[in-house]
């Protein structure tokens, strides 16, 4: 096999719109089929994305021969019960992001598809993006001296009481929706889990879902993570990584672009330095980072326990308000 075979699970726009076709484009991958519950709008689907088999079920689609792995965009609280399925149905599975509800949820999960013997991984595509992999190894390398601080800021606007990210019960909110990027971040700058996690969280009133939260989160030896995430503002998204000898801005930190070149800029003595990346997508780079752990069976590229971990912050932070 020298392309993974893919089939997407839902219609869902975020897979219609950016990942489907940047799975398209990876050079190991070739996207075979599409399902959803409404087999007009898989049809749809398909004829837009050029994609040739069409399911009216997923359980359907689960059960076929042609397929070797799916991408599972669904709602947050869909998340394992349809990983679980896939995996017994010996797919692997390309999951978005957060993995789970809970972090008792993803542990399931990842000892489920461990014992099934199928890939599992967590769509957190920014951390492959040539930007980011740059500026991880600046600090790694201590480039900008021992690392003191992480700011970062994520937000965008939605009051549509519909909007799945606005349901309790789907597992909508700012924090689980885009925070989870802040923490994920953190995390991995410091190399380590927060062990102070202190949070102030803004609830809608009638929807119950946190709406603005901003988190301080202590790390091993003093380092700070702070950030405020919110979906009812303006938006804006930014990262400052700030060490004892520099610091690095991060110019687009999440939703980057796949069709222009990004920058880092990269401050040291008073000087900074601006670092230009050729175009590349996030998403094809996940997905194509995906199918070689799968046709070369290695593991993926982000252990699955830090999908875990960071459900455990996820958890402090919404249980302080």
């Amino acid at each position: 096999m020298t392309k993974l075979r893919w089939g997407i699970l839902s219609t869902a726009d975020i897979g219609m719109s950016k990942v489907t076709p940047a799975i398209q484009r990876g050079h190991n991958c070739e996207v075979v089929a599409i399902s959803s519950r409404d087999l007009d709008r898989a049809r749809e689907a398909a004829a837009t994305l050029d994609i040739p088999n069409v399911y009216g079920s997923y359980e359907e689609m689960l059960a076929s021969d042609e397929i070797d792995a799916v991408y599972i965009p669904l709602p947050n609280d869909l998340h394992a019960e349809w990983t679980m399925k896939a995996a017994t149905a010996g797919k692997h599975i390309l999951c978005e992001k957060p993995l789970a509800m809970s972090s008792a949820q993803a542990a399931e999960m990842v000892a489920f598809c461990e014992a099934a013997g199928v890939k599992l991984a967590e769509a957190f595509m920014y951390r492959l993006h040539p930007t980011w992999v740059d500026a991880v190894r600046r600090v790694d390398n201590g480039e900008i001296g021992d690392l003191q601080a992480v700011q970062s800021w994520f937000s965008y606007y939605n009051d549509d009481p519909t909007n799945i990210r606005n349901r309790m019960e789907s597992g909508g909110g700012a924090i689980m929706d885009i925070g989870c990027y802040n923490i994920n971040l953190s995390r991995m700058l410091f190399r380590s889990e927060p062990s102070v996690v202190q949070a102030s969280v803004k609830r809608d009133s009638e929807m119950g879902i946190d709406i603005l939260t901003s988190a301080i989160l202590e790390f091993p030896g003093g380092g700070r993570s702070t950030f405020t995430c919110t979906i009812r503002a303006e938006d804006d998204q930014r990262v400052h990584i700030i060490g004892t000898k520099g610091r690095i801005d991060i110019e687009i930190p999440f939703n980057i672009p796949p069709d222009e070149e990004t920058r880092i800029f990269v401050t040291k003595g008073g000087v900074t330095e601006t670092k230009t990346f050729p175009v590349s997508d996030a998403y094809t780079i996940e997905a194509e980072a995906f199918a070689d752990a799968v046709l070369s069976d290695t593991e993926v590229a982000v252990p699955l326990t830090d999908a875990v971990a960071n459900m455990k912050v996820i958890e402090t932070i919404l249980g302080s308000g």
